[in-house]
């Protein structure tokens, strides 16, 4: 495909994600099935074009004087975040298979290059107007410096699977990708993000990846597990399994050394967790999956710790998931809201005395994070907040809680709180 044909299809993505309120990724899958012509750099480049036009569509359509089209935020991505020049990006429009020639005033706002200083919070930082306020409380003035860390690329983070190989070996076997290690983990692996019209490297082709030795994980999302701290011999509850990261990330954390049980409402996401525990060479996981009565019957106060990684409107993912943050609405933040509390009520029980219980959120909302908090203590006066002790102390907030972001920690956005129940 030449460039034409490839912008075409973007706007033609872009189209599907809005008018048939597609998932992004959806829209890219149903595309690439029905593209079978395209090659790996023009799928690449079209799922890059696209990503990048959600990451920043206000602030494109800013710079296009309002013109809230997918055509013109498609050419002013290329323009002002590919750093296409005007006579590029005039070709590739014009071309046989291209969406069109620009016209006379897609010109003049294309060579403008206008700016985003007087742009309201919400356009600079590309977020609903609806969410300034929320994230006013949180970040203050800073918000707009912090949601424009969140319409960048983000890295591919990897964990090195302890029970099965160790970082060296990891870095030797990841070595054609570049690795880098990082500061807060020594089990931490990260590959740069891609340039613009690149694909994210291919790490899970390794064979070493087969073989269990590393996973695909945020960075924030293996500090929040590594805030469980010892757990060796433990007996550990993951109360919303999902699909098995954070799992992992504890069975490994366990050596294979105590008990550890998952459990999450929707027994389909448990089918991954398994094949993945597997794979990863975890010997000492339980399945409580929901389709038997009573699944956690027996575990009641037994637990030295109980983790919930809730349910969320996963604000903190907007980098890799950007469509998110045009769906969200105030009435599924609502929903999140009842569901977390959901949560943490049935959690609590399984929470020995002396034990712990770790509230995580991808979120960067205070709704879903210190008001959680704040109604769980006070409907539960046996529990108290206690300090998230992790890798990251710099990172911890006035009430002891753990907030990560990827512009302070470099990772997604992450919350953790530490509970622990009077003896």
């Amino acid at each position: 495909m030449r460039d034409g044909g490839r912008l075409a299809a973007a706007i033609g993505v872009l189209s599907d994600i809005a008018g048939r309120h597609k998932p992004a990724r959806m829209a890219l899958k149903n595309w690439g099935e029905s593209a079978r012509y395209a090659g790996a750099k023009d799928r690449a480049f079209v799922s890059g074009l696209v990503l990048d036009v959600l990451r920043r569509r206000r602030s494109l359509a800013w710079r296009m004087g309002e013109i809230d089209s997918d055509r013109a935020a498609a050419l002013a991505a290329l323009r002002f975040v590919w750093g296409w020049d005007l006579d590029r990006l005039a070709a590739a429009a014009g071309e046989d298979h291209g969406p069109g020639a620009l016209t006379d005033n897609e010109r003049v706002r294309l060579a403008a290059n206008r700016g985003l200083d007087c742009a309201p919070g919400p356009v600079r930082g590309d977020y609903p107007d609806w969410l300034d306020d929320a994230l006013r409380r949180v970040f203050g003035e800073r918000r707009v410096t912090e949601t424009e860390a969140l319409a960048a690329r983000a890295p591919t983070d990897l964990r090195v699977n302890t029970l099965k190989t160790d970082r060296v070996r990891a870095l030797k076997a990841l070595a054609p990708f570049s690795p880098e290690t990082s500061d807060f983990l020594s089990t931490a692996i990260r590959i740069a993000a891609p340039a613009a019209s690149e694909r994210a490297a291919p790490v899970e082709t390794a064979p070493e990846f087969e073989k269990g030795w590393f996973e695909v994980q945020d960075l924030g999302s293996q500090i929040a597990a590594a805030c469980a701290g010892e757990i060796v011999g433990k007996q550990v509850l993951d109360y919303c399994a999902g699909g098995g990261g954070k799992t992992l990330s504890l069975a490994a954390a366990m050596a294979n050394k105590g008990q550890l049980y998952a459990y999450d409402s929707d027994p389909r996401r448990l089918t991954e967790t398994v094949r993945r525990s597997q794979r990863a060479g975890v010997r000492n996981l339980q399945i409580r999956s929901p389709i038997h009565p009573d699944p956690l019957a027996g575990l009641e106060g037994r637990m030295d710790l109980v983790f919930v990684d809730a349910p969320c409107t996963g604000s903190g993912t907007w980098r890799r998931h950007p469509d998110a943050k045009w769906r969200l609405s105030p009435e599924q933040l609502a929903r999140r809201i009842e569901e977390q509390d959901a949560v943490l009520a049935g959690a609590a029980p399984f929470v020995r005395p002396g034990g712990r219980l770790i509230y995580v959120t991808c979120s960067l909302l205070a709704e879903e994070n210190e008001d959680r908090m704040a109604s769980f203590l006070a409907a539960n006066p046996g529990f108290s907040a206690t300090p998230a002790i992790g890798p990251v102390d710099d990172f911890l907030t006035a009430e002891g809680f753990l907030r990560l972001t990827p512009l302070s920690a470099g990772t997604d956005g992450f919350f953790v709180a530490v509970m622990r129940r009077g003896g």
